[in-house]
């Protein structure tokens, strides 16, 4: 059976029509699971009620709110690494890049700290958005890996991966506490203190496998 095309009306193409619909439910997505206290029992209705959009509208662009979620989620991600990246390519000297990374990653959570909670609020731990957080995780590591190889040189294998897991894991749990207020830190300084942490491990002496000195 053929399909019906989306029509044009008021010079809008229902493609286009249909993407700004998808981009309202991602960002009501964002509004209620990046809220304070987060929305973990997120619903078709409520979603709809906070786009603005009735729910034949929803079926149109995903099956499910576990679809949405992980829509909303994706879309977080994919936005901070893709800046981050972008932003550090432009930079030659090593140590800037380190900065600005860093800096980039939290202007981004600074500016939109909806953001921050959608990543790191333990309220989300027990949803569908789980097993993302563990693929995000993956990538943030495998970036500030390749980096590590590429800009400074230093050896892959299991030792870059656990310092490359220790500090994505360690930033993490940093900026959690600084959305939370209960690290009292101003945006400069959590960018070049977290900078000064990144910068000493960089520096650190690689051992063989025995640990004796080389």
């Amino acid at each position: 059976m053929a399909t019906t095309p989306l029509r044009v009306y008021g010079g809008v193409t229902g493609s286009d029509r249909q993407a700004e619909r998808r981009a309202l439910f991602l960002e009501a997505g964002l509004e209620l699971l990046g809220s304070p206290d987060g929305d973990p029992s997120l619903t078709v209705r409520g979603v709809c009620r906070q786009a603005g959009l009735a729910n034949r509208y929803f079926y149109e662009n995903f099956t499910d709110r576990d679809e949405l979620a992980t829509a909303v989620y994706d879309h977080v991600v994919n936005e901070i690494a893709t800046t981050a990246l972008d932003a550090v390519t432009v930079v030659d000297d090593a140590e800037m890049k380190v900065r600005t990374g860093l800096a980039t990653i939290v202007r981004l959570i600074a500016a939109d700290p909806r953001r921050g909670r959608l990543l790191f609020s333990p309220f989300l731990a027990g949803t569908p958005l789980a097993h993302r957080r563990t693929e995000s995780t993956r990538l943030f590591t495998q970036l500030l890996g390749t980096q590590a190889r590429q800009v400074y040189g230093v050896q892959g294998g299991a030792r870059l991966e656990l310092l490359s897991s220790f500090l994505v894991g360690g930033l993490a749990q940093t900026l959690t506490a600084w959305l939370d207020g209960d690290l009292a830190a101003s945006e400069t300084e959590i960018v070049e203190w977290c900078s000064e942490i990144f910068l000493a491990t960089s520096e650190l002496p690689q051992r063989p496998r025995d640990g004796r000195a080389p």
